[in-house]
């Protein structure tokens, strides 16, 4: 199985760049004003053009206006939508049909949000803390009866644990941000490199 790995909050080409050499099959570009991490779609659209069509470019939106996040979306040139908040099933459907959508959930709605979306192809679930960037692990092992298959897992991930947690829940994705900075908005490049490794060397043990 080949498990995707994302490197969220990019804010400049230097670290896209970085993070693409490091391997990485996904970028995130955060839109939430509420972010450290916010970058503009103009920097975005630039920072995906430096990596190539190869790597993924997700756009990070929270509880935003439907026609803000599709115009943002489009000015950035992403390949995906990231939709975190208290969003209406008809949002996120509506997303949809223009961009593949990444829904996150906190564990709490987990098994819901699971039931909701079995089945929808242009839908995928991402696991995270209930405070996204916090830095904070989940309950790998708890957590474990309710991972979908095909879900991604976020939630205080870095180079010292991924492993443990692809061990426990065996996601299709890992998604990476503040255990990868030297600064909020300001990628470390060894750590980038080191999760990107450590990731697929985790991948390895995954049944075949």
């Amino acid at each position: 199985m080949t498990v995707q790995v994302k490197v969220c909050g990019t804010t400049s080409v230097h670290d896209a760049v970085l993070s693409a050499e490091a391997g990485a099959d996904a970028l995130g570009f955060i839109f939430a004003p509420v972010s450290k991490r916010l970058v503009s779609p103009q920097v975005a659209r630039a920072a995906g053009l430096s990596v190539g069509p190869s790597v993924a470019r997700v756009g990070v939106f929270l509880d935003q206006p439907l026609d803000e996040v599709l115009r943002t979306a489009e000015a950035a040139r992403v390949s995906a939508v990231q939709l975190h908040g208290r969003l209406s099933s008809l949002y996120v459907m509506a997303v949809a049909a223009y961009y593949p959508v990444l829904r996150v959930v906190r564990p709490a709605d987990l098994a819901t949000e699971t039931d909701m979306w079995h089945g929808h192809r242009g839908v995928t679930l991402m696991l995270d803390a209930p405070e996204p960037g916090g830095g904070i692990p989940l309950d790998w092992d708890a957590l474990r009866p309710l991972f979908p298959d095909g879900a991604w897992l976020a939630g205080g991930l870095g180079p010292g644990n991924v492993a443990a947690a692809m061990t426990a829940l065996r996601p299709a994705a890992v998604d990476a941000v503040s255990r990868l900075e030297a600064s909020p908005g300001v990628k470390d490049p060894e750590a980038v490199r080191a999760f990107v490794q450590a990731a697929r060397l985790a991948a390895r043990s995954y049944p075949q």
